[in-house]
């Protein structure tokens, strides 16, 4: 069965995208610790991080490097912290996470409950930037 980020990648699941090119999309998370906390996710269903094709693994990075600036210049934050987790959806995923302090990336803290056209707005900014 496929992941929800691949119903995600394929128009099924409707998705606040930030950036997208023919091997990675990078959208909003819906459960997000800040405003303009992003998923990068490679198009290819491959559930491990480090279980990516070398060629996915060397390009992830580079293209959330392009969606990480573009976040840092619309959501004010010190830096955009870069996490791997992957134990959440069995797609491999980068979270990019606007933070001002190491506390900002706990994924045990309380999520943000933004409404749809809130999202819409910040993905909007985002890929205007």
């Amino acid at each position: 069965m496929p992941s929800i980020f691949t119903r995600i990648i394929h128009g099924e699941i409707p998705c606040h995208k930030v950036g997208e090119d023919e091997r990675y999309l990078a959208f909003l998370d819906i459960n997000p610790l800040r405003e303009g906390h992003t998923l990068v996710v490679p198009k290819l269903e491959v559930d491990k991080f480090f279980e990516l094709p070398p060629d996915l693994l060397a390009g992830i990075m580079p293209f959330a490097q392009g969606v990480a600036a573009r976040i840092a210049r619309v959501v004010p934050c010190d830096r955009i912290g870069v996490s791997v987790v992957g134990l959440e959806v069995p797609h491999a995923h980068v979270h990019l996470i606007p933070i001002d302090r190491v506390s900002d990336m706990d994924f045990s803290r309380p999520k943000l409950k933004l409404a749809n056209d809130e999202l819409a707005a910040i993905a909007e900014r985002i890929r205007k930037a």
